[in-house]
């Protein structure tokens, strides 16, 4: 039933699986990357799977508006702007707060891809929004409006997916994994892999290292996506809080505040394996597995997947923060 859903091509897949050397050298297990900063779709990231679904909802709904909230360093806002640059789409991004003194990173992206920015200022995004599609309706325009992090049963979807696309790749390279390392922050990517874990008859860990969520709140939000999303492509389970694998351990000062350890993992990824992370998510993800590792709750007999998400444009809005004087 999974494959009967409408879906777009709007990413480069399959994404890369490539193995960590010089980083499990350094650390002890036998570390892999799952390349999703590589979808494409404007700097790519694990937004543009859930897109494939949910842009094609639009298209069917026959919209001519996407609208979408998020932070004012957003992927999901980024990358809804690029898929409706691509569909000749117009699309309006409610963002968090007021707008800041400078344009960068993701927020510069989403003025080069034409969207519309609104400010929720003190109010809440969810507010804005809704007035918003209410403007577009009573103009004439036919909205479709998506959650933060484009977190549905729907989106979720994509990374469903994503682990038969994964299952796949490690059939034809010989691989197993003890555990799949990843951020988790609206639930959708998480809710996706454990349903596909689910499909795939995975026995491993789907453990989601919260960026933002406190622990009990997050399990549960990727309970009732996992059970919806299960229920969506025919393979009705009721997934249970207390069964989602998830670590709030590490949240520093708050969402999209780094800290020493987003910066260490960031430069640790960076000069042993020339790849980069984001200070917001896979920065975070990083630095708890690196802690996990140094700790021994992950073993250095394990082969571990670390499915990098994307967010890479947030760096160059982190620059004062990453280059220590």
């Amino acid at each position: 039933m999974l494959s009967q859903l409408p879906r777009l091509p709007l990413a480069h897949l399959p994404t890369p699986l490539e193995p960590l050397p010089r980083l499990s050298k350094a650390l002890g297990p036998r570390l892999f990357i799952k390349r999703d900063d590589q979808t494409g779709l404007a700097g790519g990231g694990n937004k543009t799977r859930k897109l494939e679904f949910l842009a094609a909802d639009a298209l069917t709904q026959q919209a001519d508006t996407l609208i979408t909230l998020g932070a004012p360093q957003s992927n999901h806002a980024r990358q809804t702007a690029a898929a409706a640059a691509r569909l000749g789409l117009r699309c309006i991004l409610v963002l968090r707060g007021r707008a800041p003194t400078r344009i960068t990173g993701n927020l510069l992206l989403d003025h080069l891809l034409g969207a519309q920015v609104v400010w929720s200022g003190d109010r809440s995004r969810e507010e804005v929004m809704e007035e918003i599609v209410a403007e577009a309706r009573a103009a004439g325009r036919r909205p479709y409006a998506m959650p933060l992090g484009g977190s549905t049963p729907l989106g979720a979807a994509g990374y469903a997916l994503a682990m038969l696309e994964l299952k796949s790749q490690m059939g034809k390279d010989g691989l197993s994994f003890d555990r799949i390392v990843f951020a988790s922050s609206s639930g959708g990517t998480h809710a996706g892999l454990v349903v596909g874990a689910q499909l795939t008859d995975y026995q491993g860990e789907v453990l989601g290292i919260s960026v933002d969520e406190e622990l009990a709140s997050l399990r549960a939000t990727v309970a009732r996506l996992a059970t919806q999303t299960a229920e969506l492509v025919g393979q009705p389970h009721s997934h249970e809080p207390g069964h989602i694998s998830a670590n709030a351990n590490y949240l520093g000062a708050g969402y999209a505040i780094m800290g020493q350890p987003e910066r260490e993992a960031i430069e640790l990824f960076a000069q042993t394996e020339g790849i980069l992370l984001d200070p917001v998510y896979t920065g975070r993800a990083a630095a708890g597995m690196l802690d996990l590792i140094r700790r021994g709750a992950i073993g250095k007999d394990e082969a571990v997947l670390f499915w990098h998400t994307g967010g890479t444009p947030a760096l160059w809005a982190y620059t004062e923060q990453l280059i220590q004087r």
